[in-house]
């Protein structure tokens, strides 16, 4: 458009000059609407949960241990938890903290025998463990990489098995004691809910959490100080899985003696309802086949992922208070046959005083 007098190009700047005033609004609109939007969202995720973020009238019945959620019967588990030290490391993030970390601490968490919380930074009060990383999906397998780095340099010797879980995972340690028990942490081996595209042996699900024995962790963080193994993608389970096929690890299968899945990466709900076609990326990735309904889970099943923080309590009821009267458990396998050679933990605390 020209404008050959200068009344015309008074008008053109005049149009000019709203167009960027009404462009200016609209640029700070978005930004007070994201602002808002954000704000809204935190406290709403507050409302939601006013008593689990409280963390006091209902989680202490979870975690008193002298509230009577705790009068059980429990001998042939703790027998098992003398025989297993597992040190479980949950993956988390400084805004998860109250929104789901603090509810993994006061479930599952507390069934560990060390319980580590690992973050981009560190918080003495919660208490979590600062990786000097940065936040958010790329950082995945970096903080997976300093996370057992940590690991190797202060507590490989205070544990057998170390557990990665994110905050958002249930886990039912017996059942992983129980799993663990037919092996010892001396075998290079990992375990998880295994899928089968990119490693030839197949990788373990980020999401279900995965467990490595002590050599295991020893062999993947001398991986990285040899250069067999780098930081290539920030796909952690599967870039994990490539460096243990070739550090030797093995992939452990941990399906029970019916053959039965005990690591699911989805929600019990979606595991036991959900139909999966051919072209579903589960049933593509699966390394082996899947079984729709109620055989698709392991009576002892392990770990489900996707859990928020309401599911979270209801498991641990259901998981360890909840029974039928008059029933009997339908799978109630004898312990692994290696499990009665496993040392007590406190024979080992003994020899390893006599060599001091």
């Amino acid at each position: 458009m020209t404008c050959p007098s200068m009344q015309c190009k008074l008008n053109c700047f005049s149009i000019l000059n709203s167009r960027i005033k009404f462009t200016f609004g609209i640029f700070v609109g978005f930004i007070l609407y994201y602002v808002v939007y954000n704000s809204l969202r935190w406290n709403l995720q507050q409302l939601q949960y006013p008593a689990f973020v409280e963390h006091k009238n209902i989680l202490k019945p979870y975690w008193q241990k002298g509230s009577k959620f705790f009068e059980v019967n429990s001998s042939l588990s703790d027998k098992l938890s003398s025989k297993v030290n597992l040190l479980c490391w949950i993956m988390t993030a400084p805004k998860n903290l109250l929104t789901k970390a603090i509810h993994v601490k006061y479930t599952w968490a507390r069934h560990c025998d060390t319980v580590l919380f690992l973050s981009s930074t560190t918080d003495k009060n919660f208490p979590t463990v600062g990786l000097g990383t940065k936040e958010g999906r790329k950082q995945l397998y970096w903080k997976t990489i300093k996370a057992f780095h940590y690991v190797y340099n202060y507590y490989l010797d205070k544990a057998d098995w170390f557990l990665k879980a994110d905050d958002d995972t249930y886990v039912v340690v017996e059942n992983l004691r129980w799993m663990l028990s037919n092996y010892t942490p001396d075998e290079p081996i990992y375990f998880g809910r295994r899928f089968k595209p990119y490693v030839k042996q197949g990788f373990m699900s980020g999401g279900a959490g995965y467990v490595l024995s002590r050599k295991a962790v020893k062999h993947f963080v001398e991986g990285f100080h040899s250069g067999v193994c780098q930081h290539k993608t920030s796909i952690e389970d599967v870039e994990l899985g490539k460096c243990m096929e070739k550090t030797g690890i093995r992939a452990g299968d941990t399906r029970d003696t019916l053959k039965r899945e005990t690591f699911h990466p989805m929600l019990p709900e979606i595991h036991l309802t959900d139909h999966f076609d051919e072209e579903f990326w589960f049933t593509r990735y699966s390394y082996y086949p899947i079984v729709e309904g109620p055989q698709c889970c392991s009576d002892l099943s392990i770990s489900f992922h996707y859990v928020d923080p309401p599911m979270m309590y209801m498991l641990e009821y259901f998981v360890y208070y909840l029974r039928a009267y008059g029933y009997q458990y339908r799978y109630q396998p004898s312990l692994p046959a290696g499990a009665d050679s496993l040392p007590l933990q406190h024979e080992l605390q003994q020899e390893e005083e006599e060599k001091a």
